[in-house]
């Protein structure tokens, strides 16, 4: 099986089933865990030197960071349902605590943070998360951004969720963002977390770079990860299903500005 690969294990102690970090990716920046837990687990995550932002996939939870608490956080019993996320950001520093109020996949998304008290804890709503529908035709695709890089209580970490309807494809014409080279282009490592509904379904996603010394194509199904060290890597889903994925990406300045491959930037212009 690819190292891009992550497939989900069996819970731990904790209820993880997905844990990547950047010594296990073999990158710098990116973190990204996935808990199933269900009514009355708990989970605490101690205060280290990472700024998380943790993603209420399906259910509801109670939460509490730099004494604060905020009670039964969730919009969606399921993740198909189309319905904004809630997160809570929780900067450097700061420990969280988290009590499941029923089935919840929990998605913690992790990058450097900075100072610790640089930036305080907060409560990102599904008032405050963007959407946009971006594409057209077979291209087109939903976006939900969860904190984007325009926000400016974050220190290096980026998270949107991205829905692709039936027979779609997304991240699409390929695109990259692997030189730290701005104004032009950002190095932003990054993870695909993906679900598929109904859920016995599969999609596609290839990673490649120019010179094809990484150039994998992966079959991709309900609960997979994908990591995206470099290179291209565009997404598309077969008729009859939906492709959900959650993106989590960080390098050393928090910018999204990406690269086309020109081999089909022709399409933009049609």
């Amino acid at each position: 099986m690819s190292e891009l690969l992550c497939r989900p294990q069996a819970p731990d102690e904790d209820g993880c089933v997905h844990r990547i970090t950047p010594a296990s990716a073999g990158w710098q920046y990116v973190g990204f865990e996935e808990y199933c837990l269900k009514e009355g687990d708990g989970l605490a995550i101690d205060a280290d030197t990472r700024e998380r932002c943790l993603v209420v996939v399906s259910g509801f939870a109670d939460m509490a960071a730099g004494g604060q608490q905020f009670k039964q956080l969730g919009e969606r019993t399921c993740a198909s349902e189309h319905t904004k996320p809630v997160s809570l950001y929780v900067p450097a520093g700061t420990g969280v605590e988290v009590v499941a109020r029923g089935e919840l996949v929990l998605a913690v998304c992790s990058a450097p943070g900075g100072e610790p008290g640089a930036y305080p804890v907060r409560l990102i709503s599904g008032d405050d998360v963007g959407y946009s529908l971006r594409g057209e035709g077979s291209n087109t695709r939903h976006i939900y951004d969860i904190l984007p890089d325009h926000v400016d209580w974050a220190h290096s970490l980026l998270v949107v969720e991205v829905r692709t309807p039936s027979g779609n494809w997304s991240s699409y014409p390929p695109h990259r963002h692997d030189e730290d080279n701005l104004p032009h282009q950002s190095l932003l490592e990054e993870t695909y977390y993906h679900r598929i509904f109904p859920e016995q379904g599969f999609a596609f996603q290839r990673v490649y770079t120019d010179d094809h010394s990484l150039d994998e194509t992966l079959a991709v199904h309900d609960g997979d990860v994908v990591l995206v060290p470099r290179g291209y890597h565009p997404y598309g889903v077969p008729h009859g299903y939906e492709g959900y994925y959650l993106n989590v990406m960080a390098g050393p300045v928090r910018k999204w500005v990406f690269h086309n491959h020109p081999d089909h930037e022709w399409l933009l212009k049609t």
